[in-house]
């Protein structure tokens, strides 16, 4: 185990920098659920109920990697159950993979729709400097993660599931004007997403072998 592993693990797995990330995710994933209210009232409106469930991508992401800083926080025994090892690996996989692919989905789309001559703001600045936020934070710390290549694999299933869902239903998250005649592109695009968050995931947990 290198020097610079005992440093990284000795600043990012400091309590009081675990709490502040973990403050700053809380209120995070609660503004992105807020975000898609309308959305999620609409699909409530119009579709199967059962549905819902796969509208908020990004806060969802946001809420998996949520808890798993609470798993950081307050890791379970060694004595513990296996359903409580396993739903910790499962949890903390989906905060990898879901993490990175909603964090690049979101700031592609909206450089696509600024490069299509859509009209952007601070918002969108804010989207980006955010979901840039998720995909980094996590990478930071699967290394400190218990999840392993079938937590990953569960995780990245449940991408595909969520990618079939919502090009088939139409639940997918709301896009610009600009990109809806790109849609064939934008679903290949997040598809091909979820592997690529699949592959930089399971390289990440296992750095933390690798150590």
């Amino acid at each position: 185990m290198g020097l610079s592993w005992l440093w990284s693990r000795m600043l990012w797995m400091n309590r009081t920098i675990l709490w502040l990330l973990f403050i700053v995710n809380f209120f995070g994933t609660v503004y992105g659920y807020i975000w898609y209210w309308n959305q999620l009232v609409y699909t409530y409106e119009r579709f199967p109920s059962w549905l819902l469930v796969f509208v908020p991508d990004s806060p969802t992401a946001s809420l998996f990697f949520t808890l798993t800083l609470l798993y950081l926080l307050f890791p379970p025994s060694e004595s513990a159950s296996r359903f409580v090892q396993v739903t910790r690996m499962i949890i903390e996989g989906l905060a990898v993979v879901t993490s990175v692919k909603y964090g690049l989905w979101a700031v592609s789309m909206i450089v696509a729709t600024g490069a299509q001559g859509g009209e952007l703001n601070w918002q969108h600045g804010m989207l980006v400097f955010s979901h840039l936020g998720m995909a980094v934070e996590v990478l930071l710390y699967a290394r400190f993660m218990k999840a392993g290549f079938k937590a990953v694999v569960v995780a990245t299933a449940w991408l595909l599931l969520n990618d079939t869902i919502d090009y088939t239903f139409g639940v997918f998250p709301w896009l610009a004007d600009e990109l809806m005649d790109d849609l064939p592109q934008v679903r290949l695009f997040t598809y091909g997403l979820s592997i690529f968050s699949f592959i930089v995931g399971w390289l990440a947990l296992r750095a933390r072998k690798q150590a």
